[in-house]
């Protein structure tokens, strides 16, 4: 695929990641009995950072929770390559907490579906909110992000890549075209 725009760089997403760590902080007024659970792949160290932020900001360790939601797809069929099947072995009590699921980019809806399926079985949240760096649209399920970092107009031919130094080496946002 080739690059056709970078969108964000590092900091841009610092920036992005600090406006959003306000939002989730000024929303639930404070941070009393949130968690942050982050989508694998990316959406941990973006959650992993949120975390970080709101530390900073309110003085208090927020704690962050990694969810495989391979299982829960809807699209497995159709996937090239993903993350290894692991259960989620997840030894913590959500009941009655403030979920804040953590993702890259959301396209479809259909990783937060199946994230939302997972969070499930794991308990009953009090309230699930979704925090993205990227809002690319196209929306094929009635799911819309309550913290974005950057709303981006696409087309269904592009893909917007989200790059983490902590898993890619390098911090940056870029669309590329599939032709």
């Amino acid at each position: 695929m080739k690059t056709k725009a970078f969108i964000m760089d590092d900091k841009a997403i610092q920036r992005a990641t600090t406006r959003i760590a306000h939002e989730i902080i000024e929303r639930n007024k404070g941070i009393e009995d949130v968690v942050l659970v982050g989508i694998k792949t990316r959406g941990v160290p973006f959650a992993e950072r949120l975390a970080k932020k709101i530390e900073d900001i309110e003085g208090e360790k927020i704690d962050v929770l990694t969810l495989d939601i391979t299982l829960y797809r809807d699209d497995l069929t159709e996937i090239d390559k993903g993350p290894i099947v692991k259960n989620n072995k997840i030894e913590y009590d959500i009941n009655d907490k403030i979920v804040v699921l953590v993702d890259d980019v959301i396209f479809t809806g259909r990783t937060v579906r199946a994230a939302l399926d997972a969070l499930v079985d794991l308990g009953r949240a009090r309230k699930v909110q979704l925090a993205v760096l990227v809002d690319r649209g196209h929306r094929e399920l009635p799911i819309r992000p309550d913290f974005v970092g950057k709303n981006l107009p696409t087309s269904r031919e592009e893909v917007v890549s989200v790059s983490f130094a902590e898993v890619d080496g390098i911090d940056q946002v870029v669309i590329k075209s599939k032709r």
